[in-house]
């Protein structure tokens, strides 16, 4: 997994794209308990596995090591092995004068 990769899971709709990925990180992201593949390549799952609480379009999760963006919206939930990646809160924005 490196930062830009776009991911998609074989047993749900999820799709995200890698933001960070700590130097300590390892093994592969998980949606749902299966590894999720780089998009383009060819995966052979049952799209009915997933039934976590869904994944929401545009923002960011995080945990282990690792922060992506989900791209498109669909059933997680989202690991890397048996830690979690949690919807991650908005940064503030700078204060204007």
């Amino acid at each position: 997994m490196k930062v830009g990769e776009r991911l998609k899971s074989p047993v749900s709709d999820v799709e995200v794209i890698v933001v960070k990925v700590g130097d300590a990180v390892e093994g592969p992201l998980l949606c749902a308990g299966v590894p999720m593949a780089p998009l383009g390549t060819a995966v052979a799952a049952a799209r009915t596995a997933a039934h976590g609480a869904p994944l929401v379009l545009g923002k960011r999760y995080s945990g282990a090591g690792v922060e992506v963006l989900c791209v498109t919206a669909g059933p997680g939930p989202l690991s890397v092995g048996s830690v979690a990646l949690e919807l991650a809160a908005p940064r503030p924005l700078p204060a204007s004068d």
